[in-house]
Order: structure tokens, then sequence, then C-alpha cells
């Protein structure tokens, strides 16, 4: 049997939890019907993408290469920021139903490139632009054209002219099921160097806010790391969990 072989039969036989982390992170959580709380079905409006950097989702979390466990608890994604964009890239960006000329559609470009079925290991790739993302162009210039013509995609726009993006790839590798290494590799495809901030992102999920009594809330601190910056995080039922950090590098608490 292959190692992978093995780990699969280990999931099945319940004496090894290789599947407790994988790629259940939602591509997108804002404009579903998981989130709509409107009187009249109206999911897409109840809940756009402006609203999902600051408001709490209820039933699941959405991210970029992100992963999470089993039961959606605790997440880790990466966000970006090429200095020109007016908020954070922290989730994939698309249209409604109402504003695109063929129904709701993303309007990004990422590639799932690999995964193991125990998703011992995981590669994903992701285009960013070193120009402003175009949210408002992408909106107005599809609600303006009918069904009968094409879309007005993202590489339309101009942003990936002359080759201006990064290519950033990220890899996840399990040296247990609860230890796993994140490589995150970005290359500058354009003619000059450009600016570009990667920002790691862990999370829990906000399972605190809807029930009463409260139930008890994790949480995220400054742990101990040996010269390593760490992060050491707390849940009821998922217990003690760290993410160590290659150097020192700054951590930010939101």
């Amino acid at each position: 049997m292959t190692k992978e072989e093995l780990r699969l039969q280990e999931a099945q036989d319940r004496t090894a939890h290789w599947k407790r982390w994988g790629p259940y992170l939602a591509e997108r959580q804002w404009g579903t019907v998981r989130e709509d709380y409107s009187p009249y079905g109206t999911a897409w409006d109840s809940f756009p993408h402006d609203h999902a950097r600051s408001r709490a989702y209820r039933w699941g979390e959405d991210g970029i290469a992100g992963i999470t466990d089993n039961h959606g608890r605790l997440c880790l994604a990466l966000a970006l920021w090429n200095g020109r964009d007016p908020i954070l890239k922290e989730r994939l960006f698309g249209l409604t139903g109402s504003e695109g000329n063929h129904g709701e559609d993303v309007k990004e470009y990422y590639f799932y490139l690999d995964s193991t079925p125990t998703h011992s290991y995981m590669k994903y790739l992701y285009k960013y632009p070193q120009a402003a993302f175009p949210y408002d162009a992408l909106v107005d210039e599809n609600r303006r054209r009918d069904r009968r013509v094409p879309e007005f995609e993202l590489i339309d726009t101009g942003v990936f002219d002359t080759d201006r993006y990064f290519d950033v790839v990220v890899e996840y590798a399990k040296a247990a099921p609860d230890d796993v290494l994140v490589r995150i590799t970005a290359t500058n495809r354009g003619p000059e160097a450009a600016e570009l901030h990667l920002l790691p992102t862990l999370w829990y999920r906000n399972t605190w806010s809807w029930d009463v009594p409260e139930p008890e809330r994790p949480s995220l601190r400054v742990g101990e790391g040996g010269g390593h910056a760490v992060i050491e995080g707390e849940h009821a039922t998922l217990g003690a969990r760290w993410l160590y950090c290659d150097g020192s590098p700054e951590l930010l608490f939101t």
C-alpha cells in the first residue's frame, strides 16, 4: 500500500482522523440562502459581498485558499492587499443573479491544482492583479449588457495587461492528522517590482452570538514559540491549537 492508501485505511478504521482538516471552507458564504434573513427570500440582496467584511456569518465562513476542520470551527485562509485596493482581498468577488447578464458568476481567477483523498497534500493558485480590483466596473458593465452578448470578465477590464499580476500558490501538507504545514509562494509576473502584503488569517467561526444562554467563546492570543511568532487558540470542543509562523512576523489581532 502507498502512504496515502495507509492514511485512507486509518481514516476508514477511525484510528487516525486524517480528514479532520481539509478544503471545507466555502468559496462564498455571502449572497447564499444559508445566510438569507430577508422576509421575502432575496438572498442576493440580504447579504451582499459589500457586507461580508463587517457582518458575522451564522452558518459558515468563506475565504481564499482556506482550510477548516470538518465542523467548520477553526478557519485559516489567505488575505491579500496590493496597496491599491480599497479593501483587503479576503474572499472571492462575483455578481449576483440580478447583476450578471447571465446570472450569478464569480469574477476571479483561481485554480485547485492538487489534493490527495485525505487532503494530506493540497495546492491552490490565485491570480491577484497589481492594479486596483475593478469591483464597480465589473458590476456596472455586466448589468448594462443583456443576455445576448458575452459576459464582461475580469480579464476584459485590463488589470492583467502586460502581466501585471501575482501568482499566489498556497500549499498544505500534513505530517500528522493535526500537524499541517502551510507554504505560501508569491511570484510577480509583471515587468517591475510591485507591492504585495500577504496576511494569513486564523479565526473561529462565530457560534456564540446566536444562542441563549451564550456558549463559551473561543480565544486567540499570542503564544510562546521559542523564536517563532505563535498564535495559540482554545476552543471548547476543538481544544488547544497553535499556529507557528516562520521567523517573527508581526501578529495582528482584530
